[in-house]
């Protein structure tokens, strides 16, 4: 199975902050900034599991999700957000409307214990 964990959130203390908690649940990740960067890496890696900010200057959670779908991803999504939690419902909403099976939505702060459950696909992430 692939293990791979792809996150972009242009707070790079988040970002560290959750890879920290994925490798402790045997993930192998990498962290991107911002959506070019995101794009480049997913291409490279083909991870299983993607976590996103919404809110991020250039391109936002909600673009890519949309190129998401379109590149036919079939891992899980985890959106994350600190300002806009309609926006996280909007990518939810769309990104399982075009086909992604697998999203779930988090709120910031976060705490670790709720990520992990979101990477270990327990329904009590809430």
């Amino acid at each position: 199975m692939n293990n791979t964990l792809l996150v972009v959130d242009d707070e790079e203390g988040f970002g560290t902050f959750v890879a920290e908690v994925a490798e402790g649940l045997d993930y192998k990740t990498r962290v991107t900034t911002n959506g070019r960067e995101f794009i480049k890496a997913f291409k490279a890696e083909k991870p299983s599991v993607v976590v996103m900010d919404v809110v991020m200057p250039g391109m936002d959670g909600v673009e890519l999700a949309g190129w998401l779908a379109e590149q036919g991803f079939d891992g899980h999504v985890v959106v994350v957000t600190g300002y806009a939690p309609l926006y996280a419902d909007l990518i939810a909403s769309q990104s399982v409307a075009k086909g992604m099976k697998s999203v779930t939505k988090l709120l910031k702060p976060l705490r670790a214990k709720a990520l992990r459950a979101a990477l270990t696909f327990d329904d009590g992430a809430d």
